[in-house]
C-alpha cells in the first residue's frame, strides 16, 4: 500500500515519519524518490521536482510504505494523510527555522486556505490530522491507526482554520 504523509512545511511530517520508521514502517522522502527517478529539474536554491514524471515513475514500482513530503499526495497514493497545524502556531515554527518572511507567509497562507488538503482530495482515502497540540508520538499513533483502517474520525472536513483564526482576531480586538 502506498501511503502519502503530506502537509504544509512545519506541520510535523518529518518528525512523525521518523517515529514511524522507528516502529518498522518503510519510509521514503519525496526528494529521495525524485532523485532516484531523475525527476529533479533544478537543484540551485530549492529543489524543483517534476511531479508528473515522478508520479508516472512511482506508479510503475511495487512500493509498500510511506512517502513523506509536501508533494507526496500528488503521487497517486492509496491512502493520503494530511498533517495540519494552526496557522498562528505554524508561523512561529517557520520563523524559528529562520525562514524568509515571504516564505513563512506563503506557507501560512497555504495552510490557512487548506491548499494541500484540497489538492489531496483528488485522491481516495484521505485523512487529516491536527498536529497543533499533539506530540509527535500522539500523531504517529494516529497515523498508525489510520494505516490499519481504524482512523475514520480523521476523515477531512473538521478543521477550519479561517473560522478559528477569525475567532482569535475578534478575541484580540475586544481586549
Amino acid at each position: 500500500m502506498k501511503i502519502a504523509l503530506t502537509g504544509t512545511p512545519g506541520c510535523g511530517k518529518s518528525s512523525v515519519a521518523e517515529k514511524l520508521k522507528e516502529r518498522g514502517y518503510k519510509v521514503v522522502k519525496v526528494e529521495e524518490l525524485a532523485r532516484k527517478f531523475d525527476c529533479v529539474i533544478d537543484d540551485n536554491d530549492e529543489i524543483v521536482v517534476d511531479v508528473e514524471k515522478l508520479a508516472r515513475e512511482f506508479s510503475k514500482i511495487d512500493f509498500d510504505g510511506i512517502v513523506e513530503g509536501h508533494l507526496s499526495h500528488l503521487l497517486n497514493p492509496d491512502v493520503t494523510i494530511v498533517l495540519r497545524c494552526n496557522p498562528l502556531v505554524l508561523k512561529k515554527r517557520l520563523e524559528e527555522r529562520g525562514w524568509d518572511v515571504n516564505k513563512v507567509l506563503e506557507n501560512v497562507e497555504a495552510e490557512l486556505i487548506d491548499l494541500i488538503l484540497v489538492e489531496a482530495l483528488e485522491n481516495e482515502n484521505v485523512y487529516e490530522v491536527d498536529t497543533t497540540n499533539r506530540s509527535v508520538e500522539e500523531v504517529a499513533n494516529i497515523v498508525d491507526r489510520i494505516i490499519k483502517g481504524k482512523g475514520g474520525e480523521f476523515k477531512p472536513g473538521k478543521i477550519d482554520w479561517i473560522a478559528e483564526v477569525e475567532d482569535r482576531i475578534e478575541e484580540i480586538s475586544r481586549s
